[in-house]
């Protein structure tokens, strides 16, 4: 039976971090699609607020994607970073 060597293990270990960290990109998904439906509501209702709204409703959608960017800059540095060099 084959043995897993050090660098095997620690490159395995960081596929799966990566994919670990990519289970980040659901929150923002859920948040964004949420705040986007209930902006449609808020200008259904108000008319009148939209530009006020949509502002508003797009700076939340900024903020709520920054942790999804965060982790697949973690992933990205989990597969390529070379660990053992």
């Amino acid at each position: 039976m084959n043995q897993v060597t050090g660098e095997q293990f620690i490159l395995g270990c960081s596929a799966i971090g990566a994919g670990l960290a990519m289970i980040a990109g659901i929150g923002p998904g859920i948040g964004q699609g949420f705040a986007a439906g209930k902006g449609a509501e808020a200008v259904g209702r108000q008319p009148g607020a939209r530009s006020e709204i949509i502002s508003t409703m797009l700076l939340g959608a900024a903020v709520a994607e920054t942790t999804g960017i965060y982790g697949f800059v973690i992933a990205l540095i989990l597969l390529f970073a070379k660990p053992l060099t």
